[in-house]
């Protein structure tokens, strides 16, 4: 079985850093953790829009239903 076909584990990473406490943290490592996620932000939209020009192209290939 490949890693893909596994069940994603229950709570993704996203959530726990929602529901994490922010007090703790100072002016710099908010700073930090912002840039951090901003960079994470534009590595899953940069994801999602190859998957998505890859459905296109394998859609126009064989006919698929786009959507």
């Amino acid at each position: 079985m490949d890693d893909g076909d596994l069940p994603r584990p229950k709570g993704d990473a996203a959530s726990k850093l929602a529901a994490e406490d922010l007090a703790p943290y100072s002016q710099d490592e908010l700073d930090e953790r912002i840039a951090t996620l901003e960079t994470e932000i534009a590595r899953v939209k940069a994801h999602r829009d190859k998957a998505a020009a890859h459905r296109l192209a394998a859609d126009a290939l064989f006919g698929g239903k786009s959507g």
